[in-house]
């Protein structure tokens, strides 16, 4: 389990997986920011808290695009 974990972290800046992944973070982040957070930015009530909500948009995608491209390599290498 260890050794996955490492592996897997080691592929959170893999050049074959990062294109991928950031492209799904901008979308899909950009998308869930405007869901979640665009009221409050178009009235200019964004707290620290929302921006780094905000922030965590960006990134929970970009975890997820890597981890789907880390297992689908898994199971060719297999």
């Amino acid at each position: 389990m260890k050794a996955s974990l490492r592996a897997y972290g080691a592929s959170l800046v893999n050049p074959k997986f990062a294109p991928t992944s950031l492209k799904v973070a901008l979308l899909v982040g950009s998308l869930l920011f405007a869901i979640n957070h665009g009221n409050a930015l178009l009235k200019g009530q964004m707290s620290r808290d929302r921006w780094i909500s905000g922030l965590l948009t960006y990134c929970v995608p970009y975890l997820v695009s890597i981890h789907g491209q880390y297992m689908s390599d898994l199971r060719q290498r297999s």
